[in-house]
């Protein structure tokens, strides 16, 4: 499949709000607020950089957010993946690891210190995503938090999201 990977344009919102909403409708870990998450971390200004992989036909059918974490007694310039989406149909098609592979590079090229993440760590790995027991993440899958180094030695703290991860 033929995809384009660019930046989230004005008129793309609703798209993404339902790409998502389908994206996690049947996910057993999800609750069903990653498009609720989305929103909030737009309309706060939290969402610092937002891509959607696009078919040949114009059509959002998968999108990747990244926001900023803070690392309590760390350095700034960390940033959190995720929601990462790919329509239901299409998913196993390589629509998310193209975002996430997107996604790095253009957080390495603004100069972003690391990536954070809660997810399969068996996934995550083929993009360098590694634990480390520096970091805290005290909430319901804490267990599957994840960095990724872009630049420095890393850091080591309590991680907190964006308010609109609740």
């Amino acid at each position: 499949m033929n995809l384009l990977v660019r930046t989230e344009r004005a008129g793309d919102e609703a798209d993404i709000r339902a790409l998502t909403a389908a994206a996690f409708a049947d996910m057993p870990h999800s609750g069903g607020s990653e498009p609720a998450i989305i929103d909030g971390l737009r309309a706060s200004g939290d969402l610092a950089l937002s891509l959607v992989a696009a078919s040949e036909a114009g059509e959002i059918v998968g999108h990747i957010a990244f926001s900023p974490v803070t690392i309590e007694g760390g350095e700034v310039g960390w940033f959190g993946l995720g929601p990462v989406s790919a329509r239901p149909d299409l998913q196993g098609q390589g629509i998310g690891s193209r975002l996430i592979e997107a996604g790095i590079d253009e957080m390495r090229m603004r100069g972003a210190r690391g990536i954070v993440l809660v997810g399969d760590p068996l996934y995550y790995a083929r993009f360098g995503f590694v634990p480390d027991p520096r970091l805290a993440y005290p909430h319901p899958g804490g267990e599957f938090l994840q960095r990724l180094i872009l630049s420095g030695e890393g850091t080591g703290g309590v991680v907190r999201y964006a308010p609109a991860f609740g």
